[in-house]
């Protein structure tokens, strides 16, 4: 199958999914999300695959949504514009085969919660974790409030919200973000190499271990991710949001 926004490639039982629009640093659209969730689920249903990588670029692993569609979704949406990017992010809770997130350069808002939302992060030294939506008077809506919090606690989690300030590789290890550090240049291989080592183990053990982890990190996130798309929506409707996106908008165009 052909996509125009990611590549896929698979080798052996490990599939492998990389966000492509260099351009514009992976920048998340809602083809983008359509294509993953399909290649995602066509992994997750196929039995000759037992592990998934996900990766970017050396630059992004994805650096935000993108900001123009945003724009025109909520121009036209108002605060319905995201529910269909909300569903794409399920595709995810519900794959039960482990997905491993290559990490390298910038991972931040949407690109930050899409790597939270897979199983093990590997980041290279590059790597920068950040939720920088409130400087568009919005909030993080795809996970990042509630997945952070139960990651990294209450207190790093309200930094890196409230301020809008990123994390580096070392911090993100650090703090329970991400697995451990890997060379840039040995970052894909160690994934797939990841990868491959849980593909060689008896596989019902392996979703059910995965099975048994997510239960006891999602005790009633649902509920927590629900409440977070809602405070999400309020700003999406707010003048303060469509005034600071319009700001961002006229600033690119300099």
């Amino acid at each position: 199958m052909e996509y125009n926004n990611i590549l896929v490639e698979v080798r052996g039982p490990v599939g492998i999914i990389t966000l492509n629009r260099p351009r514009a640093l992976n920048a998340v659209c809602e083809k983008m999300l359509s294509e993953l969730s399909e290649q995602l689920n066509l992994f997750c249903n196929d039995e000759s695959i037992c592990a998934i990588v996900l990766k970017g670029s050396d630059k992004a692993f994805a650096a935000g949504i993108d900001v123009i569609e945003l724009q025109n979704k909520v121009n036209t949406y108002g605060i319905e514009a995201l529910d269909k990017t909300y569903a794409y992010f399920k595709d995810f809770d519900n794959c039960s085969k482990p997905i491993i997130a290559a990490v390298a350069g910038y991972a931040l808002g949407i690109g930050c919660e899409l790597a939270l939302s897979c199983d093990i992060i590997l980041v290279a030294d590059n790597a920068r974790f950040g939720q920088p939506e409130i400087s568009l008077g919005v909030i993080p809506g795809f996970g990042a409030t509630q997945r952070l919090t139960k990651t990294i606690g209450k207190s790093k989690t309200m930094e890196m919200v409230l301020t809008g300030r990123s994390l580096n590789a070392e911090e993100a290890v650090a703090c329970g973000i991400a697995s451990r550090i890997v060379a840039l240049p040995d970052l894909f291989e160690e994934a797939v190499k990841t990868a491959m080592r849980i593909a060689a183990l008896p596989q019902n053990s392996v979703k059910l271990a995965k099975d048994a982890i997510k239960q006891a990190f999602n005790s009633n996130l649902e509920a927590g991710i629900a409440y977070e798309n809602k405070n999400c929506k309020i700003c999406l409707g707010s003048n303060g949001f469509k005034e600071s996106l319009q700001n961002f908008m006229e600033k690119r165009k300099k």
